[in-house]
């Protein structure tokens, strides 16, 4: 199967079975997705879920975040990983939004990027989910889905590598979803270990699917008689 015709089916399952994805972070403002995203990094959503709820009723917004106090950032984050260096990053953050972009959340990744904290990660769910922008976030997930199922070439080593490949072949106006797409099924289906194939609607499309049917045969078949 060639990779455009990989894509087109893809992205035709999932336009027909999943019109709707989105990010499963809780907010109601872009300073609280832009706060719950840098949360999120090597931790779960759902913990992120968790936390937010007390932080956001004690930091509603950039202003009151920007005179915080490293102590009670990290009193109210300590569950979630790394709550040391994300705590500065939030408040370091929030100062920077209040001094540079009157507490506005930036609208382009460059802009994002010079705030404490944020990496092209972070700045392309933003863009992507608050300004519906064709940006690919590459998270652990997008980048397991991608590659088994062979939506990028083995040498895309990196996330930058493998964001460049899908933005070439997504059409732009499916990016924003599509990110959330592959999210989600990496979360539920894809799952890093003991992917649940038999569970999956895409097994049809796969590389690791094929490769592992593959593998099943040979050995079946070096049990015969």
């Amino acid at each position: 199967m060639l990779k455009k015709e990989r894509y087109q089916k893809l992205i035709a399952y999932f336009t027909e079975n999943f019109p709707i994805a989105e990010t499963e972070l809780h907010y109601r403002t872009p300073y609280e997705l832009l706060v719950a995203v840098s949360l999120s990094a090597q931790c779960t959503d759902k913990r992120v879920n968790m936390v937010t709820p007390a932080l956001f009723e004690r930091f509603p917004d950039a202003e009151s975040l920007s005179k915080a106090e490293f102590d009670e950032v990290f009193h109210y984050i300590r569950s979630i990983s790394y709550p040391n260096n994300k705590a500065k990053h939030l408040i370091g953050m929030a100062q920077r939004l209040v001094s540079v972009y009157h507490s506005e959340v930036p609208s382009t990744i460059e802009e994002l990027q010079t705030l404490p904290g944020v990496g092209r990660k972070t700045a392309n769910v933003i863009v992507s989910v608050i300004y519906n922008q064709p940006a690919m976030a590459v998270d652990t997930h997008v980048f397991r889905v991608s590659h088994r199922i062979g939506l990028v070439a083995k040498t895309a080593t990196t996330p930058l590598a493998v964001e460049k490949e899908l933005i070439k072949y997504i059409p732009e106006a499916s990016v924003p979803v599509a990110h959330h797409w592959l999210i989600l099924h990496g979360r539920y289906i894809c799952v890093a270990r003991s992917p649940k194939c038999g569970e999956c609607a895409l097994k049809h499309l796969c590389k690791y699917y094929e490769a592992l049917e593959k593998k099943v045969m040979k050995e079946k078949s070096s049990k015969k008689p």
